[in-house]
């Protein structure tokens, strides 16, 4: 088994804020012990926010506790995230503290599964007659496939056979259901999930039934786009979101077959997570025309429908995509686990080709939009993360009430928080690509890897501050009985790249993103990489109505935004000139320690008459800006920010 671990004070910091603070608060949350406020992500009287009830409710199906169900119909799936988590944690360093804890969910969720597998407490409380009858709004899919991987990433971490034996019967239950043979239900669920789940599970067990059953939910999305609505006209069970049904079959990618499907539609994270799955089925299989259908769509959705922070996802209204550079600053949606699938996808893509963008959309997703989604003292979380934010607008104007200018300590839809705890846990999954003898290294992340290759192991130490400082040693020891080949990436961002093999510098040889060098058997190779971190000025294409005539700001992977607590207020005054020089500083005091970016700018200063229209122009003075990283904003309490500056 291939093992990185992380040595990166960055990501060590964020991985120990993930075991330390955010795995036991969620526990908390979860046991509705955490005594902290729930908040509504939008203006919404729908939005359970009472309580969490999560872990309540498998004590009720189990029948350890007496009382109803409560929350959304997919509130298991926040304990199953939080169990991924622990076994990603785990993974890097035992605590058996938090093993116990992990071993007693496990048994109330073998407690709360059905005598036939099936493995959701809505309907188990509620009304287990009506199972898979109300797939639009029901998760019971999607609930089971995050707890196969949660499963599955257990297993792995701890050998346990008990959990992968209770995701296997479920799986199996789900087999047994749903495929295409007569007297089965000819569907899928309203959210996908369930195939990333299988997927995960086949490449444990080898087991093809449950490779062929991914596929069918995938391929089977869109054959018959009413499916959805049959179902909702004769469900009589308990609500499961049943209004769902009502809406287009764009939310659910269900309006085309998958290989019709030419523009990323509907739901942000639904998209995100179907593709996951079918770039792993191609790579899986070597389906090429499953991963036509990927690149057809990463395409889309990176090209066209991608904010700079690498958010996906334009409107509130079904936190969905909409249309080619429909991409508002403020009224966006850039949902935590909508960037998070996105990495998903890119990790997935690099199995199969190995592209350096996909690499460099995982970097821009990660250190950008996915960590911006929680607090820097890891217990407050965003939900929607914007590109622009006025305090006054979020409470006033509906259309912006899920653009929070703080974070919330939870969510009456808890989905991201435990989604970015797992993601951080199990970073060290996204650093290297290895296919056969070849190794790509994908992220720029101090670390010691001993990698599992087609013909023994190869061991990786990464020596580098990144992604502050601008360079990286690369130490690669072949262990392995044959020659390996190395793609050492080539940043997007970096217009300057150097490498030197011995200390020697060499010429670069830039293959789609990758500089490639071959590491003979028993022999072992130092490797120094330097990035150019000049600050850039980044612009939108004109076709993004919001951003024109507007600069942003980024230097290596992170994109930098301003704050009212450095800049004042109506950050909307501010603008910077093409010709003004950035001038780059590290602050330890700053945030945890950023590099921050100022230069001298503008502000348009209102006249003293106030009046709302005048034929007298406006003056202009000079002000001093302040950039920090776009990920570290909101953490110095309330007040506006935005990523795009008017540029004289």
């Amino acid at each position: 088994m291939s093992k990185v671990t992380i040595t990166s004070s960055f990501w060590g910091r964020y991985r120990e804020l993930v075991r330390s603070k955010m795995i036991p608060y969620q526990w908390n949350v979860l046991n509705d012990i955490a005594g902290i406020t729930i908040e509504k992500e939008r203006d919404d009287a729908g939005i359970p926010s009472e309580k969490s009830h999560a872990i309540e409710n498998f004590k009720i199906a189990a029948g350890r506790a007496s009382g109803t169900h409560y929350g959304w119909t997919f509130q298991d799936s926040d304990v199953y995230k939080w169990l991924e988590a622990v076994a990603y944690s785990l993974r890097e360093k035992i605590d058996p503290q938090l093993e116990q804890k992990a071993l007693e969910v496990i048994d109330l969720i073998e407690e709360a599964q059905e005598p036939d597998g099936y493995l959701d407490t809505f309907f188990s409380i509620l009304g287990i007659e009506y199972k898979y009858q109300s797939l639009a709004g029901s998760h019971e899919l999607y609930c089971m496939g995050h707890f196969i991987e949660a499963a599955v990433a257990y297993y792995d971490a701890t050998g346990n056979e008990k959990v992968l034996n209770i995701a296997k019967k479920c799986a199996d239950n789900i087999d047994a259901n749903f495929g295409p043979e007569e007297g089965k239900i000819h569907g899928y669920d309203g959210h996908e999930e369930i195939e990333i789940g299988l997927l995960r599970l086949y490449h444990v067990t080898e087991e093809e039934r449950y490779l062929n059953l991914a596929k069918y939910f995938l391929t089977e999305r869109g054959k018959h786009p009413n499916f959805f609505k049959e179902q909702a006209a004769v469900y009589k069970g308990p609500n499961a979101l049943n209004w769902v049904a009502n809406c287009s079959n764009t939310y659910f990618q269900n309006h085309a077959p998958i290989a019709e499907q030419k523009t990323a539609e509907g739901h942000a994270v639904r998209v995100v997570y179907m593709c996951t799955a079918l770039a792993d089925l191609a790579a899986t299989t070597g389906d090429q025309e499953i991963f036509d259908i990927c690149k057809t769509l990463w395409e889309n959705i990176t090209n066209h429908r991608m904010f700079i922070t690498g958010g996906i996802g334009s409107t509130v209204h079904g936190e969905a995509f909409t249309l080619d550079y429909d991409l508002p600053n403020d009224t966006m949606y850039c949902e935590t686990c909508a960037a998070i699938g996105l990495i998903f996808f890119a990790r997935q893509m690099l199995r199969m080709d190995p592209n350096g963008n996909y690499a460099d959309i995982m970097e821009r997703s990660l250190y950008n939009c996915a960590i911006a989604g929680m607090a820097l003292d890891g217990k407050h979380f965003f939900y929607v993360n914007p590109l622009e934010v006025n305090p006054a607008k979020s409470k006033k104007d509906p259309s912006k009430s899920h653009v929070k200018p703080v974070r919330p300590s939870w969510l009456g839809c808890a989905c991201c928080p435990p989604n970015l705890a797992r993601m951080i846990a199990s970073v060290d999954d996204y650093v290297y690509t290895v296919n056969g003898n070849t190794i790509l290294i994908n992220q720029y992340m101090e670390s010691d890897a001993l990698l599992d290759v087609a013909d023994g192991a190869v061991l990786i130490k990464q020596t580098t501050k990144f992604p502050w400082d601008n360079q990286a040693g690369l130490f690669i020891n072949n262990n392995s009985g044959s020659t390996i080949r190395v793609g050492v990436r080539v940043p997007g961002w970096c217009e300057n790249f150097r490498i030197s093999i011995g200390g020697k510098l060499i010429e670069l040889s830039d293959d789609r993103g990758y500089h490639y060098l071959e590491v003979p058997a028993g022999e072992s190779t130092v490797v120094g990489v330097i990035f150019d971190m000049t600050i850039h000025r980044n612009y939108a294409s004109p076709l993004v109505s919001e951003d024109v005539g507007k600069v942003a700001i980024s230097r290596g992977p992170f994109v930098y935004c301003l704050e009212g607590v450095d800049n004042g207020e109506d950050l909307n005054c501010l603008s910077l000139s093409s010709k003004t020089k950035l001038e780059y500083e590290f602050d330890n005091n700053l945030l945890n320690g950023v590099g921050k970016i100022t230069a001298m700018g503008k502000r348009v200063v209102p006249e003293k008459t106030n009046n709302l229209y005048s034929n007298v122009k406006p003056s202009i003075k000079d002000a001093k800006l302040t950039f920090i990283p776009y990920y570290a904003w909101a953490n110095r309490g309330e007040n506006e920010m935005q990523v795009w500056i008017r540029e004289d």
